[in-house]
């Protein structure tokens, strides 16, 4: 078992543990670094089981007993941000659930980090510098992203669009040419209308960039795939740390054609900076 894992190996096997051993589990989970530093009899009582139950959840990690899985916790810590319940129970108080929301949004921002492909970004950054248009969709929650995506790359000197309206979105694959990129943003990457956008747009000549799961039918239709995988279920929660990856990788692409564009490119940003300034009230002395 690599020890970096260990927590999220036991957050995906939450469901499969018996009642018990998922009291130790959610013990863990809530708090891993104070986990780390508790005896088995203070941890069996904090989860209300018997310490032979804390021993056989342990065993069930690849651990010898309760003192290797504190090692192999420790370890994981170490190598990374903990995975922090992302569970808002319905006791929590503001203090509660707001440390969940953030530090579930710390630690999936980090993931995802790790996982990206530096090649993929290169390769989507290629075809955005050399577009003659760029289309941005997104339904749902991702609209706001696909928003906040024409937001940033109007100031390329690009004709630059977001769309939100499915049909719009279809219209829009249809007309595409060669030269053209659509950007679709999509969590699940499985919304059937996007999936036959993606295709539509092909045919026509478009590039096609998924902001999207990896290996999902969207995916399957786009010509490069930036991959996001966040670990919450938006079919029965509301998107949240997977819409701040979206605009993470956002940021990632605009910064990327920025510097694409060099150094020359800079005193344009500034002239529409600076167009700001007159709107603003001066700061306090």
């Amino acid at each position: 078992m690599a020890s970096h894992d260990l927590l999220e190996r036991i957050r995906h096997r939450l469901e499969e543990l018996n009642r018990s051993e998922r009291k130790v589990a959610e013990v863990i989970l809530a708090d891993p670094l104070t986990a780390t530093g508790l005896s088995i009899a203070t941890l069996a009582r904090r989860a209300s089981v018997s310490e032979p139950t804390v021993n056989r959840f342990c065993r069930g990690f690849d651990a010898k007993g309760y003192p290797d899985f504190k090692i192999k916790l420790a370890q994981s810590l170490a190598g990374g941000t903990p995975y922090i319940s992302r569970n808002v129970e319905r006791e929590d108080d503001a203090a509660s659930y707001a440390d969940k929301i953030f530090g579930a949004s710390v630690v999936a921002l980090d993931d995802a980090r790790r996982a990206l492909d530096a090649r993929s970004i290169e390769r989507a950054v290629d075809y955005l510098i050399q577009a003659k248009q760029i289309s941005f969709f997104g339904l749902g929650a991702s609209g706001p992203v696909a928003q906040d995506a024409q937001h940033k790359f109007f100031r390329f000197n690009l004709p630059v669009m977001a769309y939100e309206d499915v049909l719009m979105q279809r219209m829009v694959a249809a007309a595409s040419h060669t030269g053209d990129v659509i950007v679709i943003i999509s969590y699940t990457g499985r919304t059937r209308e996007l999936v036959d956008i993606a295709r539509v747009g092909r045919d026509n000549g478009a590039v096609i960039l998924g902001i999207t799961a990896p290996d999902s039918p969207l995916a399957a239709e786009c010509t490069e795939t930036l991959g996001v995988v966040a670990p919450e279920d938006t079919d029965i929660y509301m998107p949240m740390t997977s819409r701040m990856i979206h605009l993470a990788l956002i940021d990632v692409l605009a910064t990327g054609v920025t510097l694409r564009r060099g150094e020359d490119f800079l005193p344009h940003l500034k002239k529409i900076k600076d167009s700001l300034q007159a709107t603003r009230y001066p700061p306090e002395t």
